[in-house]
């Protein structure tokens, strides 16, 4: 039997490695231009290989974000039929397995290719500090066109040091995401567009009126908080391996509740930080 193909860091070709105090960042235009890898203080804090390309790293989500219904949408009077690549439906953007270009030591770009009905790019950016990294997205539309920007981080459940050091490992992520509402699913798992109190976890749903910034807390370890100018977020804690906190500048199948568009000399933009701290009983132990 033919062992299923792994997706990952050690597939990425030529990449982009951006390096400050403690940390590393390890970007791959050719799998997405996606964040491969970030260690912090030792630890490698994202999924690094998974057999589905959606479920490692953190990939920009463009020129969509979640699900699309049957991959199906209407736009200035036309029909549009989108490649279904979830299900029935159409998932995360046209760009998530596309090669980017380099522009530089911390820019790639690509175009939104032949999945996507119109035509524009994408430029993302990322700057990374001893305590945070900032990553920028822009989309620059040649017409006008339906759009929205986000990311799809997959964080480690638990911690086990990095590749290159292994460790013990840590006790599973707490976290914290405190919002007003989210919006109600149908069975398909796709949004109606009503807002509903929060329901208990598990979780994979789109939030909306956070009360404050989501947070990780791998306790003794780090602690890692994040902030966009986005106002959306879908929490993903279903599966034992990760913790996906995806910022979005729409809810998923915006192009049939509530659209959003780019057009030229109009550019969509939207980012995202990651700072990062010692978790409380690190800080602690070390008093």
């Amino acid at each position: 039997m033919t062992a299923p193909l792994r997706h990952g860091l050690h597939r990425a070709e030529r990449p982009l490695v951006l390096e400050a105090t403690d940390t590393r960042a390890i970007v791959a235009p050719g799998l997405g231009g996606r964040l491969a890898s970030l260690v912090v203080r030792g630890s490698e804090l994202l999924v690094t290989e998974a057999p589905d390309p959606i479920m490692w790293g953190s990939f920009p989500m463009v020129p969509f974000a979640g699900r699309i219904r049957n991959g199906r949408f209407a736009f200035a009077g036309r029909d549009y039929q989108l490649q279904r690549n979830a299900g029935p439906h159409a998932i995360h953007g046209t760009v998530f397995e596309r090669a980017w270009s380099v522009n530089g030591p911390s820019e790639l770009t690509t175009d939104l290719g032949p999945e996507w009905p119109f035509h524009g790019r994408v430029i993302q950016r990322f700057a990374l500090s001893e305590y945070s990294l900032r990553v920028s997205l822009t989309l620059e539309a040649n017409e006008s066109m339906p759009a929205a920007l986000g990311w799809h981080p997959s964080f480690r459940r638990v911690l086990h040091g990095s590749a290159e050091a292994p460790a013990a490992s840590s006790q599973p992520v707490e976290l914290k995401l405190d919002a007003a509402q989210m919006f109600l699913r149908d069975p398909s798992g796709i949004p109606t567009g009503e807002v509903v109190p929060p329901n208990p976890r598990p979780w994979d749903d789109c939030f909306t009126g956070l009360r404050s910034a989501p947070a990780l807390a791998w306790p003794g370890i780090v602690r890692l908080e994040l902030t966009s100018s986005a106002d959306y977020w879908v929490a993903y804690d279903e599966r034992p391996q990760c913790v996906c906190v995806e910022p979005q500048t729409s809810i998923p199948d915006f192009v049939n509740l509530v659209p959003a568009t780019a057009a030229p000399g109009e550019p969509m933009e939207a980012w995202m930080e990651w700072r990062w701290s010692d978790a409380p009983e690190a800080r602690r132990r070390t008093d």
